[in-house]
This record gives structure tokens, C-alpha cells and sequence, in this order.
């Protein structure tokens, strides 16, 4: 006698089925979109030089060794090491959880851009033992101007990838409410 046909109503859940591999170009896609824009300030721009472009934005040309906000950027050369392991660390992860979460399209579009910008500021430290940074958004008051840190398409791409991942958890937290309330 056959065994009963597994059916999708008596069959346990499984993840969403999709392929990586967008996901993974996506990344690779912010890596050299990353590497190309930190190569054309290298060759056009002089390290510490800004070039005016709007009210509010300059071109710069900054190499930090830290992290973002330049934090640790005064240590002695460890920091390189620990940033490049923390990143790659956290890119293993990454790529673990598209392979298993693929199906979900916002949260694997958050950690693709999260992926790359890793990796681009990856291949910075480990090329060059710092990271290019050369948008530089300001504003003016009074005369007086205060600058946001300069950053680069790398921190774009994670930031952009943060906050898509926020929104992730809160459109699938609010589908939970709304699927327990009673009808």
C-alpha cells in the first residue's frame, strides 16, 4: 500500500523558497559601486582636501582608521584588525541568513546592502588600513557650519540597510497583530 500523498495542508511549514543569488549581486553590486566612487576621490582628490559642491555638501578626502564617527581612529593599528574580523564576522552571518531567510524580500534587500557595505570598507581596511570617506553633508547657521562625519557609499548602503531592516520588523510585527485579532 502507498503511503498518503504529502499534501501543503498537512505538510509543516517551511521557509519561503527563493534563489540568493540576487542578493548576493545586490552586494556585490554596492561593493564596486563602493570601491569605484573611494577610487575616483583617491585619484582626483588630495587627501584632507574638500571641494565645494552645494550650501550643504562638499567632496572631501579622508582616510580613517576607525570606525564610524572615527572612533577609535587614534588607536595604535589594532583597530584595523578588529573591524576587519567584526565585519567579516558579521558577513558570514549575513550570508547564512539570506540563504535561510531568502524568501523574504525586504529583509534580505536590508541585509544585502548591509553585506556590502561591510565588505566595501572590508576591502578598504585590508588594502589600505583605513577607510576613504568623502560625502561631508553640513549646514550653516549664522555663519557657523557643522558637519556631519563624512562617510561614503559603504556607510550609505549599511545605513539604508538598517533602517530597512527596522521597517521589516514593523510591517511583520503589525501583519502578527493584525492576524490575532479577533474577527
Amino acid at each position: 500500500m502507498n503511503p498518503p500523498a504529502n499534501t501543503s495542508a498537512s505538510s509543516p511549514a517551511r521557509p519561503a523558497r527563493g534563489r540568493v543569488w540576487p542578493w548576493l549581486a545586490t552586494s556585490a553590486l554596492v561593493l564596486v559601486l563602493d570601491q569605484w566612487t573611494k577610487w575616483l576621490i583617491q585619484q582626483n582628490l588630495p587627501i584632507n582636501a574638500s571641494l565645494p559642491v552645494t550650501g550643504f555638501f562638499n567632496l572631501v578626502h579622508y582616510e580613517n582608521p576607525g570606525a564610524a564617527f572615527s572612533f577609535l581612529a587614534a588607536a595604535d593599528g589594532w583597530q584595523r584588525w578588529l573591524f576587519t574580523g567584526l565585519a567579516l564576522a558579521a558577513s558570514a552571518l549575513i550570508v547564512w541568513l539570506l540563504f535561510r531567510h531568502r524568501g523574504r524580500t525586504l529583509f534580505s534587500l536590508a541585509l544585502a546592502l548591509i553585506l556590502g557595505g561591510a565588505l566595501g570598507n572590508v576591502v578598504d581596511r585590508l588594502v589600505w588600513g583605513h577607510v576613504t570617506d568623502f560625502l561631508d553633508f553640513y549646514i550653516t547657521v549664522g555663519g557657523r557650519s557643522w558637519h556631519w562625519p563624512a562617510f561614503n557609499v559603504a556607510d550609505s548602503s549599511i545605513t539604508v540597510g538598517a533602517m530597512l531592516l527596522l521597517a521589516d520588523e514593523w510591517l511583520r510585527s503589525r501583519a502578527a497583530r493584525h492576524a490575532t485579532l479577533p474577527r
